[in-house]
């Protein structure tokens, strides 16, 4: 059984939902990246969903556009966040680390390559935003053997045939983006989610979690109240983006910190 499924069993059996923020790798400072990673894990993420910085990130909306902005900048790439996974895995045998970002870099690298080189390093999951279920059964083979889970995103747009293709490939969580757009935008309508929700259980099995528009700690608490997991990106990068290097760390996971309590507070 992979980390994601262990952590995703674990929560169930305590009744608890996931919390998975994403954060750019290499923004705002290089050199902070593995330590807010460990700091996120200690504070109360349960999976942390690590972006690979690409130049034209279409479904990104402009916060995480300047992040991965910023980390090209500084000269990082798909090798690079490789090294910081096997940073952090090193420290942290337990948190599943999931690789979010574009097809291009991928395949720059070399599938097969690719493949190898992010098993051995510790990667959990990956999820490609370009890459549709119906182009990458061979992909998702290959992450397979090698012991990672594919990620799929579903849209309040996807059809019932999409739900059934990606439930058919998917493994470790799916990822509900519950607006139409980029990262970041829009008002999150916690009805229109919970009535989505249900529908892709029906062609889905592995759990389901659901980001964009999810700010804080009362639309984290609406949103896991219907699915398994809370997806949350745009908030945190934004509060990390004019951070000192020796804030970085103590920044994410206060933030973490408090969307963990708002989860986990009792009735």
């Amino acid at each position: 059984m992979s980390r994601i499924a262990t952590t995703f069993e674990a929560l169930k059996a305590a009744g608890r939902k996931a919390l998975i923020p994403f954060v750019t790798a290499g923004d705002p400072h290089p050199a902070a990246t593995v330590d807010l990673l460990l700091a996120m894990a200690e504070a109360g993420a349960d999976v942390i969903e690590l972006g690979v910085p690409f130049s034209d990130p279409m479904a990104d909306g402009p916060v995480i556009q300047r992040a991965g902005e910023r980390a090209l900048k500084q000269g990082i790439g798909l090798r690079k966040v490789l090294g910081y996974v096997r940073e952090f895995r090193a420290r942290n045998d337990t948190t599943p680390l999931v690789l979010m970002g574009y097809a291009n870099p991928v395949e720059h690298y070399g599938l097969e390559a690719f493949v190898k080189d992010a098993s051995e390093a510790g990667v959990d999951g990956v999820l490609i935003v370009d890459y549709p279920p119906e182009e990458c059964e061979e992909f998702t083979a290959r992450l397979r053997a090698a012991g990672m889970d594919a990620i799929f995103l579903l849209a309040p747009t996807s059809t019932e045939a999409r739900m059934e293709q990606v439930g058919r490939l998917a493994s470790g969580y799916v990822y509900y983006v519950s607006l139409k757009g980029v990262t970041g935008a829009g008002h999150l309508d916690t009805g229109a989610v919970a009535a989505m929700v249900p529908r892709i259980r029906r062609h889905v099995s592995v759990p389901v979690g659901v980001g964009f528009g999810i700010r804080d700690g009362a639309t984290a608490r609406a949103v896991a109240e219907v699915s398994d997991a809370v997806v949350i990106g745009s908030k945190l990068v934004e509060l990390l983006e004019r951070q000192p290097l020796d804030n970085v760390a103590l920044t994410g996971a206060a933030f973490i910190r408090e969307i963990r309590a708002a989860l986990d507070k009792k009735d």
